[in-house]
C-alpha cells in the first residue's frame, strides 16, 4: 500500500517504465496555436526561399 499523499504508478516492461500522472511543473508551456503557426510560417519561408532561389 502506498504512503498516504502518494499516487501509485502504472507498471510496464517489467517495471522497467513508470507512468506518473504527475503534471511537470518546470517544463516550457507552449500554446498549440503557436505551434502550428510557427510550423505554417516555416513551410511558407522554405517554399518562398524554393521559388526565389531554385
Amino acid at each position: 500500500m502506498p504512503p498516504e499523499g502518494r499516487q501509485r504508478a502504472f507498471s510496464s516492461a517489467a517495471g522497467l517504465i513508470q507512468y506518473y500522472d504527475m503534471e511537470e511543473t518546470k517544463a516550457l508551456k507552449i500554446a498549440p496555436y503557436i505551434v502550428l503557426a510557427l510550423g505554417l510560417g516555416a513551410a511558407i519561408l522554405v517554399e518562398i526561399l524554393n521559388w526565389k532561389f531554385p
